[in-house]
């Protein structure tokens, strides 16, 4: 049985870059490690933009970084992409529809 991923490694990777948060704050363009801080507990989501540069920082992807994350957000688009299967295959005569299909499936959206 594997172990439930934190929702993001953000600490983690800081701490292996022997940074303190202060210094990575510095390099995301905050004024202080408050912001850092906020995100190691979950407690703030960082922007699109500040998430690109922890993996810039941290030369791992975004993905690693915000795993627990990832994983929940993962599971719900693999939910809605059965669901979108199932509506358009109940109208298969539509050819559209069927290279929708198969893009989904190239995608491995759902098993």
């Amino acid at each position: 049985m594997s172990e439930k991923p934190l929702e993001n490694y953000v600490k983690t990777y800081r701490r292996r870059s022997l940074l303190s948060q202060d210094e990575l704050a510095f390099l995301l363009g905050a004024e202080c490690g408050t912001k850092v801080s906020r995100y190691e507990r979950g407690r703030r989501v960082p922007s699109l933009e500040t998430a690109l540069a922890m993996e810039a920082i941290f030369g791992v992807s975004i993905k690693q970084i915000f795993l627990g994350k990832f994983s929940k957000v993962d599971l719900q688009v693999r939910e809605r992409a059965k669901v979108l299967r199932q509506k358009l295959q109940s109208n298969p005569e539509k050819r559209r529809l069927l290279e929708k299909l198969a893009s989904l499936e190239s995608n491995q959206l759902y098993d």
